[in-house]
């Protein structure tokens, strides 16, 4: 019987999506197409964006639900044309899936979902996901997708989740501080670590920040996958990773986890 290829998770926040543009995608799009042909993965990737790529288009904000609702609404096709176009050019087809919290709620709907996102990887498909912020009816839970990426990467048995962010990884501090230190690992994620994170601030375009990145870590690492926090901006950092480069800050899965 032919081996199942592993899964990568990878998720892009806002941030950068909106700072880094068309080109930045299409570059990680390069990257994913290298997994999938000279490393023999799946790839799967969950991205922000949509609300902060209307907002950019437009020139406008939100004061309510209903207008949050109408700029992702918006955002959604914007965002997946550039993901389209990008994964196009490599000869890659995407799947846009769209998820909101209650997905994970109701066991059947997981279910469901969940075999949805197994035939696309079967079928060589990238799958595109996000939050469905254009139906939702309360305020995102998931932290700029942060959580929502671990608990698919679980929930599939990915092998690692690749977080991308603005900096090149987790600090002992903030990195804007004078002798902050790159970790180049973190062992275990604790309630301890992910308060001692807790003075971060988010991004000026996204809902999450060091510390939505930690505790999805910290949920990835119990369902036994491991995770990667990068900086978006490091070329070809998916392909550094895959080669076993120490890239960003590494927090392993649980020991003794599938």
């Amino acid at each position: 019987m032919r081996k199942a290829k592993e899964l990568w998770v990878v998720k892009i926040g806002s941030q950068t999506i909106v700072e880094q543009g068309p080109l930045f995608i299409r570059s990680l799009c390069k990257d994913i197409a290298a997994l999938k042909k000279k490393y023999r993965l799946h790839v799967l990737v969950v991205t922000s964006g949509a609300i902060a790529t209307a907002r950019q288009r437009l020139g406008k904000s939100w004061s309510s639900l209903s207008q949050k609702q109408a700029l992702s609404a918006i955002g959604q096709p914007l965002v997946m044309d550039i993901y389209n176009i990008a994964l196009q050019s490599q000869g890659l087809l995407a799947a846009q899936v769209l998820l909101t919290y209650s997905d994970f709620q109701q066991k059947q709907r997981r279910k469901l979902f969940r075999q949805t996102l197994r035939t696309l990887l079967d079928w060589d498909i990238v799958p595109i996901l996000n939050e469905n912020d254009a139906v939702a009816t309360e305020e995102i839970q998931f932290g700029d997708n942060d959580m929502l990426s671990a608990l698919i990467a679980s929930d599939l048995k990915a092998k690692r989740l690749i977080l991308m962010t603005n900096v090149d990884g987790i600090y002992d501090r903030d990195p804007k501080l004078k002798g902050a230190k790159l970790l180049g690992m973190i062992p275990k994620i604790t309630a301890q670590v992910i308060q001692a994170q807790s003075q971060n601030g988010k991004s000026k375009w996204g809902r999450g920040g060091v510390r939505s990145k930690l505790t999805a870590a910290q949920k990835a690492a119990k369902g036994g996958v491991s995770t990667s926090v990068v900086n978006a901006r490091l070329p070809d950092v998916l392909r550094k990773i895959a080669d076993g480069e120490s890239v960003g800050t590494l927090i392993p899965k649980e020991t003794g986890r599938a």
